[in-house]
């Protein structure tokens, strides 16, 4: 635990570094603090503090800069955040419109306000087939075709377990169509699984594989995070001078898996996260740190936003930008 005087000197060296991003001196700490403490008796505050893994020396300057561990004490005991004025322009962005059009409106919202990266996840829609058909390519090799009720079409090739006659595909695809059409991919998983001993047990096996290959379709088909202003890293002077930190970045919002993985973590909790530094252990980046809220749909929680940018941001803005887009958003998207 700190002791008043520790906590007043880290909480002013976050403060100091957030907005100048230079590492702070005890010189500076002593003037701004207004405590009346001699410079050398900051410097052993500094140095305690360090100690703690709180803060930490670059090997360019005297002064000291935040650590990891450092914006998390800061964030979870000392953050003091004051109101910002932006709902009624981020109402005003988020109007009931069609789904699609609010989540990359709150992504360039999000990205817009914090002069970092907007990540919002889309809501996941139910795999619902209108119409499935089998045929037969080769040995063991099927084409499966899907047709979901808006018309798109999903094929995959899959590998049987035996061979089929193009007379057990047709009978196949009929019984699915009959029995299943319409249904989502799961129910008719689910009711295959109850339905099983009743079917002979090739166009059993078929129809699993069809329904396995189905759910991968219809999950790749949908576009799982829309990302807005990943440029604006570029300006970040964090980043800026450390390229090979700016590709791992890239990567990350290329590949998406990484970052829909931690944004999944989010969206299991109520209100706004923070992840600082590595401590997500799903984006294991120092340098970066992620503001996110889950929202939600007639009551429901249906996907994640938020801003992803340099350990250095300013929390207290963030936290109310992420936890303002979240509510609005929720509103839009509830409005039929």
């Amino acid at each position: 635990m700190l002791d008043a005087r520790a906590r007043t000197l880290l909480k002013t060296l976050v403060e100091r570094y957030i907005a100048e991003g230079q590492p702070v001196g005890s010189r500076t700490l002593s003037r701004a603090s207004g405590l009346e403490l001699s410079p050398a008796t900051i410097r052993n505050v500094m140095a305690d503090l360090e100690e703690l893994g709180l803060i930490a020396s670059p090997h360019t300057s005297a002064g000291r800069i935040p650590t990891a561990r450092g914006y998390r004490l800061f964030v979870d005991t000392m953050l003091t955040a004051r109101p910002l004025n932006i709902e009624s322009d981020v109402r005003e962005q988020l109007r009931p419109d069609q789904p699609q059009r609010v989540i990359a409106n709150a992504a360039h919202l999000l990205s817009n306000l914090s002069s970092f990266v907007g990540v919002v996840t889309t809501p996941r829609k139910p795999s619902v087939f209108r119409h499935i058909e089998f045929l037969r390519l080769s040995e063991r090799r099927v084409l499966v075709i899907l047709v979901s009720p808006d018309g798109d079409v999903q094929n995959r090739v899959i590998i049987t377990a035996q061979d089929y006659t193009q007379a057990q595909l047709i009978e196949a695809t009929n019984y699915l169509n009959e029995h299943y059409g319409g249904l989502a991919i799961d129910e008719v998983r689910e009711r295959l699984k109850k339905e099983i001993e009743q079917l002979r047990g090739e166009i059993a096996q078929l129809m699993q594989a069809a329904i396995d290959a189905g759910t991968q379709a219809m999950a790749e088909s949908q576009e799982d995070v829309v990302i807005s202003g990943e440029r604006n890293l570029l300006g970040v002077q964090d980043f800026g001078n450390d390229m090979t930190s700016l590709r791992r970045l890239f990567d990350l919002f290329e590949q998406k898996t990484q970052l829909m993985r931690l944004l999944e973590v989010s969206s299991r909790a109520e209100g706004v996260r923070i992840f600082i530094g590595g401590e997500s252990r799903v984006v294991p980046y120092e340098e970066l740190s992620v503001v996110s809220a889950p929202y939600e749909v007639d009551g429901q929680i249906v996907g994640t936003l938020g801003v992803i940018g340099p350990t250095r941001m300013a929390y207290d803005r963030m936290i109310q930008i992420v936890d303002i887009t979240a509510r609005l958003m929720s509103n839009a998207l509830s409005q039929k």
